[in-house]
């Protein structure tokens, strides 16, 4: 049977290069899944939950974002960061989320650094719903 090449990508490192008989992806409309023969495409990444599928087993990781492309049996995930779930510290996630919280409760919407508060807490909420999933 085919196999997906799969391979996770930061800006600091290549985190992942696997083989896998299906890849869920957290795309900008949603969760979607690649298995082999998927026509090619390319996505946007909201932060979440990415799972591997090999012979049953699942592995999942945290993405905080990006681009996805598919094509030629390969998926390459390029993840403004990403981690294992097993590896995702809660409680500094807690923290983050809580100070970008009150540091966004200061600013108005028109700010430039709104924006940038408004996507860490999107993120560090999605990494602790992520990290639920263990």
């Amino acid at each position: 049977m085919a196999k997906l090449t799969v391979e996770i990508v930061t800006p600091e490192k290549r985190i992942l290069s696997v083989q896998a008989d299906e890849a869920i992806v957290p795309g900008g409309r949603g969760l979607f899944g690649v298995r082999p023969g998927h026509t090619p495409f390319l996505s946007l990444m909201e932060p979440g939950p990415l799972t591997l599928i090999e012979a049953g087993r699942q592995d999942t990781y945290f993405v905080a974002g990006g681009f996805v492309e598919v094509g030629n049996d390969k998926v390459l995930v390029l993840a403004d960061g990403a981690e294992q779930v097993a590896g995702i510290d809660v409680e500094s996630a807690r923290q983050r989320m809580a100070d970008a919280q009150k540091r966004l409760s200061a600013l108005s919407a028109d700010d430039a650094r709104f924006e940038v508060e408004q996507a860490t807490v999107r993120r560090e909420a999605a990494r602790i719903n992520v990290a639920g999933m263990r």
